[in-house]
């Protein structure tokens, strides 16, 4: 279990695509920060927690409760809340 956040802290639901996996977690963003900045603004890897792994075809793989995503593998990442059923 994951320890409760501190109110100074934020997350954002994301959807990362790598060129095997499709990740979807929460990464810490600042309120009104832009997701395209934090990305480019990131070390080699990119925090994700409560993270839900499957393949690109969506087959379900683990979950974990913090993993790291190297920033060179990420090919897509957008934010939960504007994922639109096709």
């Amino acid at each position: 279990m994951l320890p409760p956040m501190s109110s100074t802290e934020q997350t954002t639901p994301v959807v990362i695509y790598t060129d095997q996996f499709r990740i979807a977690g929460r990464i810490e963003l600042l309120p009104g920060a832009r997701l395209t900045d934090f990305i480019r603004n990131a070390a080699d890897f990119i925090a994700v927690t409560d993270a839900a792994v499957a393949d690109r075809d969506g087959k379900p793989m683990f979950s974990a409760a913090f993993l790291d995503v190297h920033k060179d593998r990420i090919e897509l990442v957008v934010p939960a809340e504007l994922l639109r059923p096709v």
